[in-house]
């Protein structure tokens, strides 16, 4: 094996590589900077040209049970791989590896050989019966990028298992096949194991069950520097983890870090798309979010915060945080910080700044914060007081007074600024910055999200992509500016940036846009269509973007894999885009927007009340996918008396919302407020009397319920007779409808 070297602002960061062109890991490499600098053949001229296409599809992935496959995994890529599959029992070959939503693993021939051809799957392999679909309407198998142990050879990934349990396996690269000693199950029992817990209180606490739901385990895994521990990471909706596995002989879960304390359970998830960053000397690097009104100021709560690790034999270990001053307003708003991840920055020259260890974090709220990695600033016990002075944000901060606050804060690139809105399609980024060091030693950010029209409003406007310079000063701390906005460009839900460059010279950022609002579905029979963008890196002037329908319908949050001159997508297949030769010009058309593909039989169709019930979690990430809630916790649908009792009741908790206890079926939930679905101040989701009628009288159909449908106009009826803005209690309910 050799090792491949990143040279960055004169200092080398080695990355222990079988070729200097794998991309084993979301966002290029394990400190998830972005930047891919070993780029020939994809300079800017060369990408704006005529002769820049698609190259070749492979062929459509495997359906399951009636629905497509989507890739919310980013593929990833090796550059020597031994295949020994039936199909191809002695091939070497460049592979890209893909997972999808129905929990298949593929290896795909990247480029063509005299014996087998590119796009040519050379191994699949299906990793377990899935639990129910998602609320995107797609199955949950595959929702997190996998990592390559490219010394090892060993891909390892995560698959839902039941509607309580994950799995990760770890399977040989050159055949698929899974090893010995895997899976490993993540459920409630293995992280309530005597020892597991490091955020866990003195006395036993036994945790309830973990909820396998979409966001559970976005985020894309990572390996310790010497492949011995890998990191996964959870955003269920009550709490958040950061779980390590021992990839050793005798695979198993070696400790676990509980965003919040039990018996507390608020949010706390670590659900964005990039999990954990590492940096070379193993400290891990984790970003947390929250749920609607979830704030409670209390010890070892880390709703918010940015999470520093450092890993032992002994366990996971707090080593640093920081949260934002105004954690308080975020946190109750569900605008979480933790949306995408952490971009850790390769060291910069220590006589460029005091701060050479840096990091960049965003969020939904459309700030993009820079930290000093080697000192955060919180404490280990408890977050600071909440405030609301800009100025004692504890990150680094501008000098230059922000117009958001008069004062000088955290960096707001995305707006208009909102402590209050910007939750599911309100948020304003959920994406991983870009790190570029140029040729003549500049450093800067890209970062991409959504400008909204309004500080309420869901719908988009430019500017949806920014760079970000670092600035530095010898002897003072850095800090981030704007350095040009993109003004043309309005992106429907972009997934984080890549750049691609030679030697810090030919830079370009890529951005795939999947064109698909955080609430969409992605079945029916017109899914929604991803575009990728190429973009000059130093004057953000648009030089390519692939023709309408060119792309099929991906997953979301996942992002180009960039390969020497060739640049792959992962939709419902690989698409792969480089330089065409003549032949392949008139091959492939330029517009092959065309008719989907025919679905299989049996293939899924949406309705109204599903759609609405399962679109961004409106209903499912509580209630769950069949009604059955959390005990304790989330009543359940299925045979509720509230449910299928008074029509009046039940319009009414779906206006305005519901808190405090409520007793369903005899058993006592106490869960989190519930908020108001009905247009009111405060909603997260404003839908109209029609949305709500259709998603009660499903509910009120499903899962052996025997209440009849709603009709528009009674919602109609009973909001105009309401002028409630405060969620109901359940005995103010009780007294209605009698």
């Amino acid at each position: 094996m050799r090792s491949s070297s990143l040279l960055l602002a004169g200092l080398c960061v080695t990355w222990l590589h079988a070729s200097a062109a794998d991309v084993p890991t979301f966002h290029g490499n394990a400190m998830r900077t972005g930047w891919i600098d070993d780029a020939p053949g994809l300079a800017p001229r060369d990408v704006a040209g005529d002769s820049f296409g698609e190259l070749w599809q492979s062929p459509q992935l495997d359906w399951l049970d009636g629905r497509p496959p989507r890739l919310y995994a980013t593929p990833l890529y090796l550059d020597d791989v031994a295949v020994n599959s039936p199909s191809f029992p002695a091939a070497r070959s460049r592979v890209v590896f893909a997972a999808t939503s129905n929990g298949f693993v593929y290896a795909i021939n990247a480029f063509a050989t005299p014996q087998v051809p590119a796009g040519a799957i050379l191994w699949r392999t299906w990793l377990a019966r899935l639990a129910q679909p998602t609320f995107d309407g797609i199955n949950i198998g595959v929702m997190s990028t996998p990592v390559i142990d490219p010394v090892k050879k060993i891909l390892y990934v995560t698959s839902c298992a039941s509607a309580q349990a994950w799995q990760v396996f770890a399977l040989d690269v050159g055949s698929g096949r899974i090893l010995p000693g895997w899976p490993v199950a993540i459920d409630a029992g293995a992280l309530a194991a005597p020892g597991v817990n490091r955020n866990a209180p003195p006395e036993p606490v036994a945790p309830g069950p973990p909820r396998a739901l979409f966001a559970i385990q976005r985020g894309a895994l990572n390996l310790s520097p010497d492949g011995s521990h890998l990191y996964v990471t959870f955003g269920e909706a009550i709490t958040g983890w950061l779980v390590a596995i021992d990839t050793g002989a005798s695979p198993r879960i070696a400790s676990a870090f509980a965003s919040v304390r039990y018996p507390h359970r608020t949010a706390g998830g670590v659900w964005g798309a990039g999990g954990p960053a590492i940096d070379p000397q193993g400290n891990i690097f984790v970003g947390t979010g929250a749920n609607f009104n979830s704030l409670k100021v209390q010890p070892y709560d880390w709703t918010q915060s940015v999470l520093q690790f450092s890993d032992s034999p002994a366990g996971l270990v707090l080593r640093g945080t920081y949260t934002p001053f105004n954690y308080g307003d975020t946190a109750n708003a569900d605008i979480d910080l933790g949306s995408g991840g952490a971009c850790l920055i390769p060291a910069l020259d220590a006589g460029e700044t005091a701060t050479p260890h840096l990091m960049a974090i965003g969020g939904k709220q459309g700030n993009v914060y820079l930290l000093d990695r080697a000192h955060l600033p919180g404490g280990l016990v408890e977050r600071p007081p909440v405030g609301h002075d800009s100025a004692s944000d504890a990150s680094l901060l501008s000098p230059a007074a922000q117009p958001q606050f008069g004062r000088r804060g955290p960096l707001n690139v995305f707006g208009p600024y909102s402590e209050t809105k910007g939750a599911i399609d309100k948020a304003r980024s959920r994406s991983v910055p870009a790190y570029f060091r140029s040729a003549e030693g500049r450093h800067f950010l890209f970062v991409t999200g959504q400008t909204k029209v309004a500080e309420d409003a869901d719908a988009p406007t430019a500017p949806c992509l920014a760079r970000l310079r670092i600035v530095t000063t010898p002897g003072q701390p850095a800090y981030l500016e704007v350095d040009q906005f993109e003004l043309s460009l309005v992106f429907g839900n972009p997934g984080s940036p890549v750049v691609s460059s030679q030697a810090g010279r030919e830079g370009i950022v890529w951005v795939l846009d999947e064109n698909a609002a955080r609430t969409a579905l992605l079945i029916g029979d017109n899914p929604p269509r991803p575009v990728l963008y190429a973009l000059d890196a130093l004057t953000l002037k648009l030089l390519w973007r692939s023709p309408e329908g060119a792309l099929h319908t991906s997953g979301k949050y996942n992002e180009p894999l960039i390969v020497r001159d060739t640049v792959f997508v992962g939709t419902d297949r690989i698409q792969a885009f480089g330089r065409r030769s003549p032949e392949q010009k008139s091959l492939v058309p330029a517009s092959p927007s065309g008719a989907l593909p025919a679905k299989p039989p049996g293939a899924v169709a949406a309705s109204p009340g599903l759609d609405l019930y399962l679109t961004g979690g409106a209903c499912a990430v509580c209630h769950g996918i069949g009604g059955a809630g959390l005990a304790g916790v989330y009543p359940p649908l299925a045979g509720s008396e509230w449910v299928n009792g008074s029509e009046e009741r039940l319009i009414r908790i779906m206006l305005h919302g519901l808190q405090g206890p409520i007793t369903v079926s005899g058993k006592d939930y106490n869960g989190a407020v519930m908020p108001g679905f009905g247009q009111l101040a405060g909603s997260p989701f404003n839908w109209d009397d029609g949305k709500i009628a259709q998603v009660l009288t499903y509910i009120r159909h499903e899962w052996g319920n025997t209440g009849g449908p709603i009709a528009a106009e009674t919602v109609t009826r009973i909001r105009q007779q309401t002028g409630k803005h405060e969620p109901w209690t359940r005995d103010e309910l009780l007294k209605v409808g009698r």
